[in-house]
């Protein structure tokens, strides 16, 4: 009777996974893992009742509603205008081009206390902006509105650059071919491009959406952080931390990140469907 021989593992062309593998599950469980950890752990210790009081104080409340509702807001804002940002420079050739090229990234590095700072100036009653908005009846700064154009800005660069290698690998002869059977403009765009994009367009606006809910540098200036109207749950938390009310910021930041997994969650489980049904993946 012959027996089976365990198979064998075909060898890496690349030596080293065990060791990489360990550095990648220490430098996570430091960085990401453990701090989270603390905050469940802390979490804990308060009691079921306890944290249920304080995660469902109406200040809370109206805080997470102004933090996710306006990073929701902005994420979707940026997936529509930062696709077309990233088509007009995948698409089209003109003076300029590189320079705005860079603009897109210039979020990233710019600290985002002096993008709020010049957005507030900006966007004020007084501002360039704001000034002829208020003429017309329509405050930015210092209301909920304002906060979206502040996550709209710190936001744009996810969708921009999610998007932007994707639409490169899309030939324009599937453009001219839907053209030639005689779809008009709008049907080649959400019959045959916008399946393509939409792992992507979901990515990006994952990552809009989770850098729009912990933003805080960018927002605090814009938003006149007024309780229970454009107060944000990042500074409620800071201002938990002041009064040594550790109790409520842990619960604050515990109801945050539970949020925050499960839509990230939902996020990438739409996008992995959307990668099976349209064939990317």
């Amino acid at each position: 009777m012959a027996l089976a021989l365990p198979a064998l593992r075909r060898p890496s062309v690349i030596p080293g996974f065990g060791l990489t593998l360990g550095f990648t599950i220490l430098y996570l469980s430091l960085v990401v893992l453990i701090p989270l950890s603390g905050v469940v752990w802390r979490t804990a210790d308060l009691g079921w009742a306890e944290f249920l009081r304080l995660a469902t104080d109406e200040r809370t409340l109206a805080a997470l509603k102004v933090s996710f509702g306006c990073a929701f807001a902005a994420a979707a804002l940026n997936v529509v205008f930062g696709a077309l940002v990233a088509w007009v420079l995948v698409r089209y050739r003109f003076p300029g081009r590189p320079l705005l090229d860079a603009a897109v990234d210039l979020p990233f590095a710019l600290p985002t206390a002096v993008a709020g700072i010049a957005l507030t100036a900006l966007y004020a009653p007084d501002g360039w902006i704001g000034g002829p908005l208020a003429a017309l009846g329509l405050k930015i700064a210092w209301t909920p509105l304002g906060i979206v154009v502040a996550l709209v800005f710190v936001g744009l660069p996810f969708v921009v650059r999610t998007v932007q290698p994707v639409m490169e690998e899309i030939e324009r002869e599937i453009e001219e071919a839907s053209a030639t059977l005689g779809a008009s403009r709008a049907r080649t765009v959400f019959r045959v491009l916008a399946p393509s994009l939409s792992p992507a367009l979901l990515t990006g606006f994952a990552l809009a959406f989770a850098r729009g809910v912990g933003e805080y540098g960018s927002v605090i200036f814009i938003a006149g952080n007024l309780p229970y109207r454009s107060e944000i749950a990042p500074l409620l938390i800071v201002i938990r931390l002041e009064e040594f009310n550790y109790a409520a910021a842990t619960a604050i930041a515990a109801v945050m990140l539970a949020i925050s997994f499960a839509m990230l969650l939902a996020i990438n489980s739409l996008q992995a469907w959307s990668r099976r049904r349209y064939g990317h993946g």
